[in-house]
């Protein structure tokens, strides 16, 4: 097993500004999640609790971004 589990397509999404991954949720502590980068722990992860997309969206928008 991963351990994580695929976001759809049809959810829109930004992908890691690090690498360029789609983001994966990750359970955390057996009940609390996180939107994560599945390439590296290091890059941004969004705090454990609820599936918050949309603060990974903001974490992962760049200036260059439309």
């Amino acid at each position: 097993m991963k351990g994580y589990v695929n976001i759809p397509a049809s959810i829109p999404v930004k992908n890691c500004k690090y690498c360029g991954a789609r983001p994966v949720v990750a359970l955390v502590d057996g009940i609390r999640y996180v939107v994560k980068c599945p390439n590296d722990d290091s890059h941004y992860q969004t705090k454990a609790g609820v599936i918050d997309i949309e603060d990974w969206n903001f974490h992962n928008t760049s200036l260059f971004d439309e």
